[in-house]
């Protein structure tokens, strides 16, 4: 049981930086924190409409296991039985 929970968590570690990474690639929709800092200038070297919505499902997918794991790992916790 203890090397399904550090898979868990090093599994987990991977797809929360992976999460970063892709929401911070996400284009800026305006009037918020990316205009801040310089998102709200758009080019045409941006992501094109295709490229947007795959990674828009990849980080749907993605949060969706990172929650999935998130339940497991507390799952075990739960009923883990320590001596």
């Amino acid at each position: 049981m203890d090397a399904l929970k550090i898979t868990l968590q090093i599994l987990l570690l991977v797809i929360s930086v992976l999460m970063v990474v892709l929401v911070l690639l996400h284009k800026g929709r305006g009037g918020g924190m990316s205009d801040m800092f310089g998102g709200g200038v758009s080019s045409s070297l941006g992501s094109s409409g295709v490229a947007e919505r795959n990674l828009t499902r990849l980080t749907i997918f993605l949060g969706l296991f990172w929650g999935l794991i998130i339940v497991a790992l507390g799952l075990i916790q739960k009923f883990s039985v320590d001596f």
